[in-house]
This record gives C-alpha cells, sequence and structure tokens, in this order.
C-alpha cells in the first residue's frame, strides 16, 4: 500500500529527513552568487515539517480525586518523569509492547478520526471530541469537565527548585487558555527551534466508562491548547485514550504507544498528509512492519537504551517500501545513487582539467571573486571572536614548538624570531589572496625533516646553508608554478585513505621519534644522578685563595669544557677538588654546602607532565564532568594549558631547566647575517643549478603536504558551500615559498591539525536541538577575517620574546609528544593495528569486520606497515633526501592493490579510485557486491562521511 505523501517522499529521500525548523543561517550566510542561499542549496529536498514535541498527560487518582499529570515527553527521544526523584529521566530510545500497538491500532479504527479540525480553542476541541453517540449527556459533560481540569507539569526553571503545576485541578474556563508563567519561564523552550509544535495524547482510565473512547485529531490551524501541554507551543495532534478499568496500565501503555508513533518522523510524514482513516491505519502498518521484537526473558524491560552517536538515514526506510511499491528495479537505482552521494558520481568542478596553461588557475579565481565580498562580512559574528583567541594560541604554540625544533636542527641558521614572522607574513598573505582561506599555514613535520636533511647535506659539504637554501627555494617555487600551469592539482583525487593514513602515520611517528629523542639527549647531556639521591646534587661554596667562592657540583663532568655547561650558567666553575661531602655523595655537612635541583630529572617529569596534562584535558571534553563550556574550553585548550602549567611549575620550583632560546632584539637568530639571504654566499655558481635536484624532491613534498591537507579540508561532509580553490592555494604557497627562501624564513605549507582547528571552531550548528540528539550540523562560517587576524597578532608576538624564553624546552617537547599521540590515534589504520593484536572474541564490532574476513583485513593493514616501515627506513638512512618521492609511491602502490582486494573490500578499508567510482553508476555492483536491503550489507552508504584524518590541535 502507498503511504500518504509517498511522491513528496520520495523527491526528497535524497536527504535526512530533518525539519527545517532546526536549521539557522546565521548572520554569516548569506545569498549565494547564483540567488539561492546556503541553507536552500545544502538541504534542497529537505522536508518542510516542523518539529513536533509530543506530551503524555496521564488521568490518576480513580477513583478518588482524579487529575491529569504530565507523565512523559518525547521529540525524538523519550523522557519519563520519575516521580519520586522529581526529575525527568535522560533522554533514552523508547520501549514498547507489542500487544500496546495492537490495542492501540484497534482503538483507533473504531474509534473517532477528525482529520483537518477547525477548532481554534481547547474548549473547541473538547466539544468536538466528545461528540461521540455512545456518551450520554449526563457522561459527556463530566467527560468535558474533566478534560477543561488544568495538568500538573513538572518544570524545572534555571536555578531554582522544580515547579509542580496547580496542587488543586479546577476547570480551566475559555478565557484561561493563555499560557502560564511557568509554561513560557520553561527551559525547554530555549531548546526547540522555531516554528515547533506540539501534540497532546492523554490516556487513562475512568470507572463511568462502559467501553474505550478512543480519538485522534488533527487541527487544521495548530493553535496553542492553554495549559493542556508544558511548553506554549501549537498544538497540531490530539489523542484521546479512555477506558474503564483494567488490569495493568494498558491505557498507560497505549498513550506511550501512539506518543512513540508520533515521534516517528516517518509517521508523522504520513500522518500529516493522511486524508482518511485507511492512511491513518496504513502509517501504523507500515511502522509495525519495522518494529524490532526482543525476546522476553533476553533482556531487562526497565533497562534504558541509550541514543545512538547518529541515526540512520530515514531513505534507508523508504528503500523497504519502494522495493514492494515499485520492485527491485527501484531499489537498485536507489542504492547506486545513495552510494555515491545521492547523485552519480561527477567530479568537482575545482578538479576538472580545462585543457589550457593555467586554465584551472583562472576558474579558481573567477569562483572566489564572487565571494571576497562576503569573506568579510560573514565574520561579523561573535564565534569568529572566539575562533580568534583559539587558533591564535595553537599557532603560536606551534611556531614557538618548531622554532625551537628548527632552531636545533640547523644550528641557530633559524628561530623562533624567524618562525614568528614567517607564520605572520605567510599566513596572512595567504589569507587574504588563497582559494580556502580556512586553512591555516605552519610549519610542518615532513618540512622539517627536509630542513633537518638540507642543513646536514650543506655542513657535511662545508656548504653556505642559507644561500643554498635560497636555491632550493627558486626552484621549488619553479616547479610549483609548473604544476599549477599543467592543472597538475586534479591528481588529488587519487589520495585515498591509503595514502593519507600514510602522511599522517608518517606526521605522527616524527612528532613522537623527536620528542622523545630530544629528552633523551637531554637526559644524556644532563645525566640523573645516584639513587641515592635522585633529585637532587650537592654543590658546595667555600672560598678559593683568591676571595672568590668555588662551586663544584656531585656529578663529575666528562672533561673541562663540560663544566660551565653542566653548572648552567652558575656563578664560577672551578676544577678544586672535591670537599668531603660531594666526594661521599651525602646531604651537605657544611656551611658552604646546598642542594640544588637535579636537571635531567626535572626535565623528565616536566616532560611527562605536560603531556599526560594535554592529553587529559582533551579528554575532559568527551567527559560527563563539569558543564559543556567548561569541557569545552578545556579541550579545546587543553595544549595551551599544559604549556601554562608546565611554565608556572617549572617557576614555582625555581629549576635551571634548559629554556626555549630567542632573541633579545628584533634581528636574525644568526649572528651577522641581514634579513635579505645572498644568493651565492661562499658557495660556488655551479650549485645554482644542482639544486634543482633537492628542489625537485621538496617540491613532491610540498604538493603532497600541500594537497592532502586541502582534501582533507575541502571534502563534501563539512557543507563547504563557497568551493575549493587547488590550484590558487598551490600558486599562493609557490610565491610564498619564493619570498620566504629570499628573507631566510621557514618554509611553509598547508598544516592539517591547525586548519581542522580552525574549521570546528567556525562551525554553525542549529540553535538548538532534540533533547538526546547533538545538535545538527550546518556547514561551516566560510570568511578570510578569522585567519587574518590571527596572523596579524601573531606577527605582533614577536615583541613577547622577554616572556618566551622562561619556556622550558622539555615542555615543548611534551607538547610535541601529545601532538604527534593525538594524531595518530585518530586514524583507522591504528584501529586496524590494534586488531592484529586481539583475539577475535575481544574484538570490536567495527563495520568493516563484518563485510571483510579478517585476515583481509590483515593483509591490507599489513601493506600500510611494511610502506610506512619503508618510508621510516628511508627517512633514517643517507638516502633521506628522496622519501617525498616514497610518499608519491604510496598512490602507485594503492593503484597497484586492485590487483588484490576487491572493489568491494576496497570500498569498505579505504576508497574507490575515480575511474572505478565512474564504473559503478553504470554498471552497478556485482551480484558477490551487492548490497541487499534485507541484510546488514547496507550499512556502508548510512553511515556519516567524516573526515579521514580528524585532528584536532590539542
Amino acid at each position: 500500500m502507498k503511504l500518504p505523501g509517498q511522491e513528496e517522499f520520495e523527491v526528497s529521500s535524497a536527504c535526512e529527513n530533518v525539519p527545517t525548523g532546526e536549521l539557522e543561517n546565521g548572520p554569516g550566510s548569506c545569498p549565494s552568487p547564483d540567488g539561492t542561499s546556503d541553507t536552500d542549496r545544502g538541504d534542497r529536498g529537505v522536508p518542510t515539517d516542523p518539529l513536533l514535541f509530543i506530551q503524555l498527560n496521564e488521568l490518576l487518582g480513580w477513583p478518588q480525586a482524579l487529575e491529569w499529570r504530565e507523565t512523559g515527553r518525547w521529540v525524538l527521544f523519550e523522557e519519563k518523569l520519575e516521580v519520586d526523584a522529581g526529575r525527568w529521566s535522560v533522554p533514552h530510545v523508547p520501549t514498547l509492547a507489542l500487544p500496546s500497538l495492537q490495542k492501540l491500532r484497534s482503538l483507533l479504527a473504531e474509534g473517532l478520526v477528525l482529520l483537518d479540525c477547525p477548532a481554534q480553542s481547547f474548549l473547541e476541541l473538547v466539544e468536538q471530541v466528545t461528540r461521540v453517540e455512545s456518551l450520554s449527556p449526563e457522561l459527556r459533560g463530566q467527560l468535558q469537565a474533566l478534560l477543561l481540569q488544568r495538568p500538573q507539569h513538572l518544570i524545572q526553571p534555571t536555578g531554582t527548585r522544580p515547579c509542580q503545576g496547580s496542587a488543586h485541578p479546577r476547570e480551566a474556563s475559555h478565557s484561561e487558555e493563555a499560557p502560564l508563567k511557568e509554561q513560557r519561564q520553561n527551559p525547554l523552550r530555549r531548546k526547540l527551534p522555531p516554528g515547533a509544535e506540539a501534540g497532546a495524547v492523554l490516556a487513562g482510565e475512568l470507572g463511568f466508562l462502559v467501553r474505550p473512547l478512543g480519538a485522534f485529531v488533527r487541527l487544521r490551524d495548530p493553535v496553542v491548547l492553554g495549559p493542556l501541554t508544558e511548553v506554549p507551543l501549537p498544538s497540531r495532534f490530539f489523542c484521546l485514550l479512555l477506558g474503564p478499568s483494567t488490569l495493568g496500565r494498558g491505557y498507560h501503555e497505549m498513550g506511550r504507544a501512539m506518543a512513540v508513533l508520533l515521534s516517528d518522523r516517518q509517521f508523522q510524514w504520513s500522518v500529516r498528509r493522511a486524508s482518511s482513516l485507511q492512511d491513518l491505519l496504513a502509517a501504523l502498518d507500515a511502522f509495525l512492519e519495522e518494529v524490532t521484537v526482543l525476546p522476553p526473558g533476553r533482556w531487562d524491560p526497565t533497562a534504558r537504551i541509550a541514543p545512538p552517536k547518529c541515526l540512520p538515514s530515514q531513505h534507508k526506510r523508504l528503500l523497504s517500501q519502494l522495493r514492494e511499491v515499485k520492485g527491485p528495479s527501484a531499489q537498485h537505482g536507489a542504492l547506486a545513487e545513495d552510494r555515491h552521494g545521492h547523485w552519480p558520481h561527477v567530479p568537482s568542478p575545482e578538479l576538472q582539467r580545462t585543457g589550457r596553461l593555467f586554465g584551472g588557475l583562472v576558474q579558481d579565481v573567477r569562483r572566489k571573486a564572487l565571494w571576497y565580498t562576503s569573506d568579510f562580512l560573514d565574520a561579523l559574528h561573535p564565534q569568529c571572536f572566539s575562533a580568534v583567541l583559539y587558533i591564535y594560541l595553537a599557532t603560536i604554540t606551534n611556531a614557538i614548538t618548531f622554532g625551537g625544533l628548527l632552531g636545533e636542527a640547523t644550528d641557530g641558521a633559524q628561530g623562533v624570531l624567524e618562525s614568528f614572522l614567517g607564520t605572520a607574513v605567510a599566513g596572512a598573505a595567504f589569507c587574504l589572496l588563497a582559494g580556502q582561506p580556512l586553512t591555516i599555514l605552519s610549519s610542518t613535520g615532513p618540512v622539517l625533516v627536509f630542513e633537518r636533511l638540507l642543513f646536514s647535506f650543506s655542513r657535511d659539504y662545508s656548504l653556505d646553508y642559507l644561500p643554498f637554501r635560497l636555491w632550493v627555494g627558486i626552484w621549488v617555487a619553479t616547479f610549483c608554478l609548473a604544476l599549477v600551469a599543467t592543472e597538475a592539482s586534479v591528481l588529488v583525487r587519487y589520495f585515498t585513505r591509503f595514502t593519507e593514513e600514510g602522511f599522517c602515520a608518517l606526521i605522527s611517528l616524527i612528532f613522537i621519534y623527536d620528542a622523545v629523542g630530544k629528552m633523551l639527549s637531554l637526559t644524556s647531556a644532563y645525566p640523573i644522578q645516584s639513587p641515592g639521591s635522585p633529585a637532587y646534587g650537592c654543590f658546595c661554596q667555600y672560598p678559593d685563595l683568591g676571595g672568590n667562592e668555588s662551586q663544584w657540583k656531585e656529578t663529575e663532568p666528562k672533561d673541562r669544557d663540560d663544566i660551565s655547561s653542566m653548572d648552567l650558567g652558575l656563578v664560577n666553575a672551578s676544577l678544586l677538588p672535591p670537599p668531603e661531602c660531594a666526594r661521599r655523595g651525602g646531604h651537605p655537612r657544611g656551611p658552604g654546602c646546598h642542594i640544588v635541583p637535579d636537571i635531567a630529572f626535572f626535565s623528565v617529569l616536566l616532560f611527562l607532565t605536560s603531556f599526560l596534562i594535554a592529553t587529559a584535558l582533551k579528554h575532559v571534553k568527551t567527559s560527563r564532568f563539569f558543564p559543556s563550556v567548561v569541557r569545552k574550553v578545556l579541550g579545546d585548550f587543553s595544549s595551551v594549558l599544559a604549556m601554562l602549567l608546565g611554565c608556572g611549575l617549572d617557576s614555582f620550583l625555581g629549576l635551571a631547566t634548559p629554556k626555549l632560546m630567542v632573541p633579545s632584539e628584533f634581528k636574525p637568530t644568526l649572528p651577522g647575517r641581514g634579513w635579505l639571504v645572498s644568493p651565492f654566499g661562499a658557495n660556488p655558481w655551479w650549485l645554482s643549478v644542482a639544486a634543482a635536484l633537492p628542489a625537485l624532491l621538496l617540491s613532491i613534498l610540498i604538493f603532497m603536504d600541500q594537497q592532502i591537507t586541502a582534501v582533507i579540508l575541502n571534502r563534501a561532509e563539512y557543507k563547504l558551500r563557497k568551493g575549493a580553490g587547488f590550484h590558487l592555494d598551490l600558486f599562493c604557497v609557490a610565491v610564498l615559498l619564493l619570498l620566504t627562501s629570499v628573507l631566510g624564513l621557514p618554509w611553509y605549507v598547508s598544516a592539517t591539525v591547525i586548519s581542522l582547528a580552525h574549521m570546528d571552531s567556525l562551525r554553525r550548528e542549529s540553535t538548538a536541538c532534540v533533547l538526546g540528539e547533538p545538535r545538527s550540523f550546518l556547514g561551516i562560517r566560510e570568511q578570510r577575517l578569522t585567519g587574518l587576524v590571527v596572523f596579524i597578532l601573531t606577527g605582533a608576538s614577536i615583541f613577547l620574546a622577554p616572556v618566551l624564553k622562561f619556556i622550558p624546552m622539555p615542555v615543548l617537547y611534551g607538547i610535541f609528544l601529545y601532538m604527534g599521540v593525538a594524531a595518530i590515534s585518530s586514524i583507522q589504520f591504528t584501529k586496524r593495528v590494534q586488531l592484529l593484536l586481539m583475539p577475535a572474541k575481544h574484538q570490536p564490532d567495527l563495520l568493516l569486520l563484518r563485510h571483510v574476513p579478517l585476515s583481509r583485513v590483515h593483509l591490507f593493514t599489513a601493506i600500510q606497515l611494511a610502506c610506512l616501515g619503508l618510508l621510516w627506513i628511508i627517512k633514517s638512512t643517507p638516502a633521506a633526501i628522496i622519501f617525498p618521492l616514497m610518499l608519491l609511491g604510496l598512490v602507485g602502490v594503492r593503484k597497484a592493490l586492485e590487483w588484490v582486494f576487491s572493489p568491494q573490500e576496497l570500498l569498505w578499508l579505504d576508497e574507490l579510485m575515480p575511474e572505478k567510482e565512474r564504473n559503478i553508476p553504470e554498471k552497478g555492483l556485482e551480484p558477490e557486491y551487492s548490497l541487499s536491503g534485507d541484510t546488514e550489507d547496507s550499512e556502508l552508504m548510512y553511515q556519516p562521511r567524516a573526515p579521514e584524518i580528524n585532528i584536532s590541535v590539542n
């Protein structure tokens, strides 16, 4: 049987049935150049039905004092009134007894059904419902008086005690149907979107009724029914279920069943368009066909099922009906359409070749020019101010961390000052001119590795590093411009999850290895002292022959040159023999002896403390502790707070740990050089040509690093409405590479970590959300101003040098370790590696394990591990200069996997290559991979598409 409204539902079924009342454009959204708003473009075809709030009022107290009491409420999930506790339960998935649905169907089939009732008040509605021939005039009057009694609600205003309704129920006259004060102050009202409607279900037992009385009413025009519902919303549906006393709570369960039906969006869709009783019963029958029955004795009926993290699409429920109405062919067509994003695969316009020189760049410029004015106007929103603070702190944290590591990697040729200045100049220019201004430019792990390799090569062959680096940068800019001219950016379509995970895992391991390696080198320079005094060393002071004080540390230095470094700048270091107390390794024994902290011990302590604090604060964001605002602040600023706490601990204990080296004035870190790098210096002229070879390898690395990040940021699930700019972004990066090479500043590309955090801080969400359901994601507030302001503030932070020099290096290493661990733990590759160590019975219920044999999953993971191991080996050998070429080889390896794995397996383990995607809509999946609606095989296409590498900056 075809449900009412089936035609409209088929048109709009490509999207989730989300009421438009939950959506908000916000000040940042504006009409697109083609005249359609972002909401219209992003949610075209979504049903326009408003959200429905359902309330169950139960008749209690028979036969003594009858009263109506609200005992349950629904939006999408159920909340029960916990009478003894005086509060509402947590939202949970409602469970029903099958007989209650069957009894409800019988009662509706024999009862009164009014569709498009013209009642304009609750009094008129009650008169319409009680016009039943089975009721005598006397019973009708008693029933009307009973229905007009004011119900009791449990309303909990913020900051006050729960407020009950009237303790003495009385009849509400027609003039008393205005909303009560406690209704208007109900906090629940703010959680419901504008335009929401109400549905009231009244159920109970009445001794004076001889036979059951059932009525279902759909009002033609929704109207506020006075104090009937706890929230003063216009009511669209009204259901009355009354009858004589029975054993058990039959009418209570029937009332719950009716409320659950109305909370089901597909049933609600059909009932809104029903024209007769048969249509209403058909919608109920369709609901019964999809009911899942739990066997008795196998579960606890009193248990409450928590709401799922993500709900299945209503499209899946439609397919089963299409199979009955139109046959398997209609379902197959819908499957092919839905699997590929609801429409046949069409490459995005940014990744289509034009066949002209710089054709892609010209199209990107024209496309982004239409939005340039709105890129600044859309930033006029309070959310952007908080995003600026968040990303500014993350950016300077990153600049400090990478600046310190870069200074060590280049022996001071570049440092923190160059990191701040380069970040400010390159980042601000990119935000003004790039195709995707949400991207944050920064130093990255792979580029840092290449800088270290280039410096080592220059040092080993006695070359002048900065001039050599300048020619490498000139060649890299030339090669990148050639890639832009030939529209090479369209190749990013071949960057699947296999390539992204390999790249992300390599970056993460570089972070972890460098952080741990630096700490080990620190403990080697300042070894932890003997177990007899694990945390302190003994220094003794006494006058020497000249009357000056001399010092001796208990741990002897390796040679005469190491003494001053191990004393860490104390007053004077001498090679006089140590006093007796130092030789014995005991505590100070004389007036000239005192204790100072062990450098290595406390450095390790700061290192672990900053790492653990950052990790703990990040997990607070998803915990149940503290209010949501506090959790968000602690989670978003975990690395910043960890750094501040580490610095505070170091300052409080007065530790002489190694600190960040920052110039005391605005000049290059390397003494004796100016801001412009000489093209040749001490290098021979032919080196300017030979630099093309390492530049070619760096160009591959820059292209991979930049474009993989661009692919992740421009995925469809982020609902970006202004389009991407792959060619324009690469052009800007090439020009900025040339500029930073001339100035001797670090090289910058798009940073995945901070860019994703930037986008996350600009998420647009619905102003109201269903109880128990997360807020609806509407997209990203796309603009240029937040990034521009962040980089301007970063440039101004150059003058914070007097403060930055107090940051301990172990704290920075701890933050660096945290970033690596957080990144590698966020990818599917890590979960599949863990499966290698788990017995089958302890493995999590991952969807891919339902559809791909475990041996094939292990084979895919082993291939990824082998590729990652090969990359790491090459990076760690003298051939490390070619490791960017091996990154490009990941794409070739992924292409070769099509000979090893079937398309169905790759669809679950990775993604399909563009050629395979184009073939599926034409031929469909082969029978061995077909997705049947009767099995679990169709789950993949209803899973929410999330970014493959979803890393938070913290």
